[in-house]
């Protein structure tokens, strides 16, 4: 099994491994943002450094959400490797070969697993098995960081195929909808399953799309407008 993870800074922490116990609680810690000292430079008073120029008489604002979005994608990063390395232990205990791949989406880890045989038994029929590895995974990243995680794992394409499926079926329902009037409720989904079709409805005019229901048996209802 080859694992193609980036390296991104050392770590002094001990990775989890398979067969640990995790703490489902997690814990919530600030990180401050650490302002610039810069010798000849003064502070706007509003939350940013301000430096001196190349030409010494011009200013850079360095805002803090610039910093704060730096330490989030650095955090992120970190967490896609923490879970990169506990995947590999888990593969190799089960006998699985697989490339492990690292990626950042918005505001969560995205870690993949592909290229090997039998990797559909790591899914499941409906996605539950990969669904229980995912919060496994989620919970040897806490393990180290802390913190809750919302990293995402996709194993041999499973979710990255389900998210073409229901852009493209949002699509379908919202064009049916929109050309016959009247609405249409779709199958209970998960929160994460009803983005990807609000999204897919959203680009199409005179339509619009709602959540009904409770959980798990939540689902999207298209409706068409004015």
């Amino acid at each position: 099994m080859t694992a193609e993870t980036a390296t991104h800074g050392e770590s002094d922490v001990r990775k989890p491994a398979v067969g640990d116990s995790f703490e489902t609680e997690s814990s919530t810690t600030d990180s401050p943002v650490t302002a610039l000292d810069v010798a000849g430079s003064g502070s706007t008073g509003s939350g940013v450094a301000e430096l001196e120029g190349p030409n010494g008489d011009d200013s850079v604002q360095v805002g803090a959400d610039e910093e704060r979005a730096e330490d989030e994608g650095d955090r992120l990063f970190e967490e896609g490797e923490i879970a990169g390395d506990y995947l590999e232990q888990l593969l190799d205990v089960l006998d699985f070969d697989g490339d492990i791949d690292l990626d950042v989406d918005g505001d969560r880890a995205v870690v993949s697993i592909d290229g090997g045989d039998d990797l559909s038994k790591l899914v499941g029929g409906k996605g539950e098995v990969l669904d229980a590895l995912q919060e496994l995974t989620r919970l040897a990243v806490q393990q180290v960081t802390g913190d809750r995680s919302r990293l995402m794992l996709d194993i041999a394409r499973w979710r990255a195929d389900r998210r073409d499926r229901l852009a493209r079926l949002g699509t379908e329902v919202a064009e049916r909808v929109r050309d016959g009037g009247g609405r249409e409720a779709l199958d209970p989904m998960t929160p994460f399953e009803r983005k990807i079709v609000h999204d897919a409805v959203a680009a199409v005019d005179g339509v619009i799309s709602e959540s009904e229901g409770v959980e798990p048996r939540r689902k999207v209802v298209v409706i068409k407008v004015d």
